[in-house]
């Protein structure tokens, strides 16, 4: 599997393999983020899931690969590098794939964070109806014109902002366009991991987590309303909840004086 892989700092260090989320590559995850944690004396490893970026690319809407694949890529990854374990910090679908690794790898993850994702379960607050919308809506887009394509992810970021006082369109807009220049198939990126099969929900499975796990949601998060990080906070054993005021799906740089000193202490 062909995978495209940076890292920060040394490799000596605890490693961290940071995992974001549908539709999204390594670069989600911002240069000034992974150099502030690798300045806290962590190796950390970004990564393309497939379908985004420079790693292998399929036919829009045919994606032949499930979400447990996509775990076996971030296990795989571990392998490459010749880690035993890592700590795995994961975003939305990436807060999936770094649960399934913990449950179904257990030795191979020495901690988790959490960040904007669910455990799933009808109980939950539902995604906006924006968002699917959105979502449903990416199949009919043009994906030969590089400017509707860049507006087409930016009102997609700007949904999942929630109305977040955090979201800077200049700076999203000019983060896309690095992203759309480098990646083999742009209209699979924003389509196919919203196809994938996600397989059986792992929530009845969270009280078989046993490593020490961080939960960071913010209280503005459309997709994934502040309910779902309550119920991995009570299901997880253990589990401890970083609240972000005023915050939504994102991670943007207002909060990294927070989370960034919260990973690094969570991955001692």
């Amino acid at each position: 599997m062909r995978l495209c892989v940076e890292t920060f700092g040394d490799a000596a260090d605890p490693a961290i393999l940071l995992v974001h989320g549908a539709s999204a590559s390594m670069l989600a995850w911002a240069d000034d983020f992974c150099e502030r944690l690798a300045a806290g004396s962590r190796f950390v490893i970004r990564y393309d899931h497939r379908d985004t970026g420079r790693s292998v690319s399929y036919q829009p809407g045919a994606p032949p690969y499930t979400l447990r694949e996509l775990t076996a890529d971030a296990v795989g990854l571990l392998d490459a590098f010749g880690l035993e374990h890592a700590h795995l910090v994961g975003t939305s679908m990436g807060g999936g794939i770094v649960m399934l690794a913990a449950l179904d790898h257990p030795d191979r993850v020495a901690s988790l964070t959490l960040v904007a994702t669910s455990p799933g379960g009808p109980d939950l607050p539902p995604m906006s109806e924006e968002f699917l919308a959105h979502v449903g809506g990416a199949r009919r887009s043009d994906w030969s014109d590089r400017a509707a394509v860049i507006d087409h992810i930016v009102d997609f970021l700007r949904l999942l902002s929630g109305g977040s006082p955090h979201f800077d369109q200049a700076a999203a807009r000019d983060e896309i366009g690095r992203d759309v220049d480098r990646t083999v198939n742009i209209a699979s990126s924003q389509i196919n991991h919203f196809t994938i099969d996600p397989g059986d929900p792992v929530r009845d499975r969270l009280g078989e987590i046993r490593v020490p796990t961080l939960v960071v949601h913010g209280t503005l998060d459309p997709v994934f309303p502040l309910g779902h990080a309550l119920a991995m906070e009570k299901e997880i054993p253990g589990a401890r909840l970083l609240t972000l005021e005023r915050t939504s799906h994102e991670l943007p740089p207002a909060v990294w004086d927070v989370v960034v000193p919260a990973i690094v202490q969570h991955t001692r």
